[in-house]
């Protein structure tokens, strides 16, 4: 049974079409019933289907001419990368599909890299056909790219479309060819890598596996060797894509397994599940480096009631995202609630929206912030996260920020578009092909996150692709820009500039505000600070009613004595209000357009 089986993924950029190819696999080997079949099946998440994105992994078994094809269907946007390094660790090839509309992409690259590092099979396939009608020379091209990055004869790709299904067999056939199959030792102890969680109300913790050696039996007493957790295996089986109960897992396959735990801090992600008896004879299996979050949100519940739900749903959502960092902190402006690191500012959107909605939280949110090392008198160092955490000025002897090798690569005609957004930071430019340009070079961490993938992806329609390492700390002139709203500070909306650009960001901030925040009664003054100085200034103006509006005559002292009033009425009211920013004006505050 063994040499049946074949264990693969498929990786590419986003918006390649891997979920369009995973429905024609399902549909080719009807492992769903055609009456349920939708697009973006293995998308299970309200959120994915409305953004059009794969944000989670999601295992499938399939049956396809005798052999079991065990597929991993994963995310293609920079921010979840450790999401396809998962998968990677359980498998033994890997489809990277290309569109050939926009040919190889910073994430295919990326992608492709990381197979190579595990030593996996690569079947190159080339999709969207059907959508370049007879310019023969465009499929050519892309196929040039393909053959050149993988170093392959030009007959070796596929060509596809995955929307009408045209050739989609031919890579199922190329798989059973192509990939090997697992390694089987059914009579070594139990070693199975853990590569993703689900948690379920009644079964608790759900482990999904790739079975590396031995046989995992449903009831068998288990034991994770990195966290020294011990539990039962209440249920074993497959995905069928839905959960399938099977009497036992052994060496090759991919599963999963109910636990009963209901604590989530008792397992993690890339442990290793042994047998409990005789598992201090066990190794625990090379798993994947867990990534470190580079992007902090401090995220706080409305009512203060909701503190411990909050942390419960984090620890939940911990359990299949190990990128998602979080501790306590306390704030005066917002009260009790979370420090949270993540990946990306997509990221960060995925995860407070999904505490929302599963949760049904209503939350507030401080400005995204990378991390920042501070110097202090005496050498002392110290590392912060969150804006809200900045010290005073006079303290600070030196500041350090992230730096990254930044990638881009875009069409020749965007050039001019692109080095707009970077051409501060003079960049290397490199022909890749007649018509692709790659762009390097150095850039702050602080100045990537602040969407400059969405600022890229609209300087190129949708075509630029970027990808980013880090490299090294170094030394800045940076200060902590404060914005006031009705004369308090809104925490919320601090933010860490460089000094030289203090001014310039400070009026675009309140201006930006301005242009956004909800008239009041009264008029409200909009202020940026840097230290104790007041930067800039712009004022909301008050919603006003047509007091004089049913007059139809008279002298014009009465209109006056109406307007005195209401003036005086609202400046009242200015000097008693206080004011809550509301969190959807936070949100577009953060999101640059």
């Amino acid at each position: 049974m063994i040499e049946k089986i074949r264990n693969f993924g498929i990786v590419a950029h986003i918006d390649h079409g891997k979920s369009t190819l995973a429905d024609r696999f399902l549909e080719l080997t009807h492992t769903v019933d055609p009456k349920k079949m939708q697009p973006q099946f293995l998308d299970m998440m309200e959120l994915e289907r409305e953004k059009g994105i794969t944000i989670k992994l999601q295992p499938v078994r399939m049956e396809y001419k005798g052999y079991v094809l065990n597929m991993i269907d994963t995310p293609g946007h920079v921010d979840f990368t450790y999401e396809v390094s998962r998968s990677l660790a359980a498998i033994e090839g890997v489809i990277l599909l290309v569109d050939v509309l926009k040919g190889i992409q910073a994430q295919t690259l990326m992608n492709l890299e990381l197979a190579r590092k595990e030593g996996l099979v690569i079947i190159p396939v080339i999709n969207k056909i059907d959508l370049i009608g007879d310019d023969e020379q465009r499929l050519a091209d892309v196929v040039d790219e393909v053959s050149k990055l993988l170093k392959v004869n030009k007959e070796d790709i596929i060509t596809i479309s995955a929307k009408s299904g045209a050739n989609v067999e031919r890579i199922l056939e190329t798989i059973i060819e192509k990939v090997p199959a697992p390694k089987q030792d059914i009579t070594a102890p139990l070693r199975a890598l853990i590569f993703d969680f689900q948690y379920d109300a009644f079964k608790g913790v759900i482990a999904y596996f790739r079975v590396r050696e031995g046989v995992i039996k449903k009831g068998n007493e288990i034991y994770m060797i990195n966290s020294a957790s011990r539990a039962q295996a209440k249920e074993v089986g497959w995905f069928k894509p839905e959960r399938s109960p099977q009497e036992q897992l052994q060496s090759g396959e991919i599963g999963y397994a109910a636990l009963g735990i209901k604590e989530s801090d008792k397992v993690k992600i890339g442990d290793t599940i042994t047998l409990y008896e005789g598992y201090q004879n066990v190794e625990h299996l090379p798993g994947y480096k867990e990534p470190k979050p580079v992007v902090f949100v401090g995220i706080f519940p409305e009512s203060a009631d909701d503190w411990t739900l909050l942390r419960e749903a984090l620890m939940r959502l911990r359990l299949n995202d190990p990128s998602l960092s979080f501790k306590p902190e306390s704030k005066s402006a917002l009260g009790r609630g979370f420090l949270c690191g993540f990946l990306g500012l997509l990221h960060a959107e995925i995860v407070i929206e999904r505490l929302k909605r599963e949760f049904k939280l209503e939350l507030m949110t401080s400005a995204p912030s990378v991390c920042y090392l501070l110097g202090f008198e005496g050498g002392k160092e110290e590392m912060i996260y969150s804006v809200m955490d900045w010290p005073d000025e006079s303290r600070i002897k030196n500041t350090k920020e992230q730096f990254c090798d930044l990638k881009i690569i875009i069409p020749l005609k965007f050039l001019g578009n692109t080095l707009e957004l970077i051409e501060h930071l003079q960049p290397n430019i490199d022909h890749l092909s007649a018509d692709k340009i790659l762009l390097t070079c150095e850039i702050p961490f602080r100045e990537l996150m602040a969407n400059f993938y969405d600022k890229l992806k609209s300087a190129t329609q949708g075509y630029g692709s970027m990808d980013y390492n880090f490299l090294d700390w170094r030394e800045a002139d940076l200060v902590k820009l404060e914005v006031l709203v009705l004369g308090n500070t809104e925490e919320a909306l601090s933010t860490v500039v460089p000094r030289n650009k203090s001014f310039q960001e400070g009026r675009a901030m309140v201006e930006k505000l301005k242009a956004i925040f909800p008239s009041q009664l009264f008029a409200v003054p909009l202020q940026a600070r840097v230290g104790g100085n007041i930067i800039a200034r712009e004022t909301v103006k008050a919603r006003r009613k047509d007091v004089t509006a049913p007059l139809y005559g008279g002298d014009v002292t009465r209109k006056r004595k109406l307007l005195e009033k209401q003036k005086k009425g609202k400046k009242r009211r200015q000097g008693r209000a206080s004011l809550k920013v509301p969190q959807e004006v936070l949100w577009k505050m953060f999101k640059t357009e």
